[in-house]
């Protein structure tokens, strides 16, 4: 950077849905709906996945946890949103843009891990019955429960860290909704082949790998629901493994997408859609697709509101 003149920046602006000011309060009300939405069907998940003595399993015990991170990320997010969207105050320091983006990844990485720790179940439950209770104890579901939270977390420090080591120059206009990191490490100078390299590295060990795990799971569940003779038990299998396959779809599909896109100025929009597609519309479908697909937890949904 020797020679070359540029204002230290300091906080950011993020531009969100600026572009669109006669429809700030109109957003507002449907963010707010839908985080109230999240809050509440994943709340009722999580409260019936502990309390029902019906869903003591290990697939319950981590759609639970699934329902907690889907919490806490959205959390990360949306109240951010919301307050900008209120206050008309775009603006962020980066000490709380960096705070957000790490919570932000670290909650997806364990995210995208319990999806895959969630196939692995399946995978266990259809293809090895026999010894689904040996291999899936309490205490193994608890350590991958607990390796899916803590895996990413150095990765995602240091990077988070390396992000915001280097000066913001030029433009402090941040083209998102939150702190994501292909817009944040866009607005960094000097070197940034090591950010942008790195960002596309997370997306593979964090995302892609895990995508393919789960893929390859099911590619064996359902070799082996087909070699069924009964019709009755391999509509059940399916029915089982479904809503999870349909979560998959739409979080992984969004999250790549964004990540594996190549940079254009023209398509900033498009990524905004994708990522607010996985942090907050899917966090709002998981919990009906995961109810309505499924009588155990239709049934104790009724138990908890009867009682």
């Amino acid at each position: 950077m020797s020679g070359t003149n540029f204002t230290l920046i300091m906080e950011l602006v993020l531009l969100g849905f600026s572009d669109l000011p006669n429809l700030q309060g109109f957003l507002f009300g449907v963010f707010l709906v839908i985080y109230m939405i999240i809050l509440i069907g994943n709340g009722l998940i999580i409260v019936i996945t502990k309390v029902d003595p019906g869903l003591q399993t290990p697939m319950y015990f981590f759609l639970g946890n699934f329902s907690f991170v889907e919490i806490c990320y959205t959390s990360v997010t949306l109240p951010r949103m919301l307050m900008n969207l209120l206050t008309q105050n775009r603006h962020i320091s980066l000490v709380a843009c960096a705070v957000q983006l790490c919570f932000f990844l670290i909650l997806v990485v364990t995210e995208c891990l319990l999806l895959a720790v969630m196939a692995y179940d399946r995978y266990v439950a259809i293809c090895k019955p026999l010894y689904y209770p040996v291999i899936m104890s309490h205490k193994v579901c608890v350590h991958l429960v607990i390796g899916s939270w803590i895996t990413g977390i150095p990765v995602v420090i240091g990077q988070t860290y390396h992000i915001f080591s280097l000066p913001f120059c030029g433009s402090n206009k941040l083209n998102h909704v939150f702190c994501d990191m292909p817009p944040v490490v866009k607005l960094t100078c000097g070197n940034t082949f090591v950010n942008e390299f790195s960002v596309y590295a997370d997306a593979v060990l964090f995302a892609l790998i895990p995508f393919l795990l789960i893929l390859a799971s099911y590619v064996k569940i359902i070799m082996t629901i087909l070699k069924m003779s009964s019709t009755i038990g391999r509509y059940k299998l399916f029915s089982t493994c479904s809503s999870h396959l349909i979560v998959v779809i739409l979080f992984f599909g969004s999250g790549l997408v964004v990540y594996f896109r190549p940079k254009s100025n023209h398509i900033e929009g498009l990524n905004k859609v994708f990522s607010l597609f996985y942090t907050i519309v899917t966090p709002m479908f998981n919990p009906m697709i995961y109810t309505l697909r499924n009588k155990d937890v239709i049934g104790a949904l009724r138990k908890l509101i009867l009682n």
